[in-house]
C-alpha cells in the first residue's frame, strides 16, 4: 500500500510504502526550514542533494550528503535546513 504524504504547504512530499513488514518513505525537500517530528524512531538517508540538522539535544548543527545516514529517536523533533533540492530515504526503525 502507498500513502502520499505532503507537508510544509508542498514543500516536503513523501511516498510511503510497506515491504516485507518493514515501512519507509521516500520524499523531496524543497530549499527551507524544517521542523520534524518522529511517533518511531527513523534513520534518514540523504539520496541526492544535502540535509543540514540539527538532532534532538545536540548543540551543533550538522551537513549530511549523498549516501550519508543519521537516526533520530521516537517522540523527539529535529530542525533541517536544506538549500538545494534534496531527495531522501527515510527508514523507520
Amino acid at each position: 500500500m502507498l500513502k502520499v504524504n505532503e507537508y510544509f504547504d508542498g514543500q516536503v512530499q513523501s511516498l510511503g510504502f510497506e515491504s516485507q513488514g518493514e515501512r519507509a518513505s521516500v520524499g523531496v525537500m524543497m530549499p527551507g526550514e524544517y521542523r520534524f517530528s518522529t511517533a518511531a524512531p527513523e534513520r534518514m538517508t540523504v539520496v541526492k542533494g544535502a540535509l543540514t540538522v540539527k538532532l534532538p539535544g545536540h548543540i551543533d548543527w550538522e551537513t549530511y550528503h549523498a549516501g550519508d545516514s543519521f537516526e533520530v529517536p521516537g517522540d523527539a523533533s529535529f530542525h533541517v535546513e536544506v538549500s538545494q533540492t534534496t531527495a531522501y530515504l527515510c527508514d523507520y526503525l
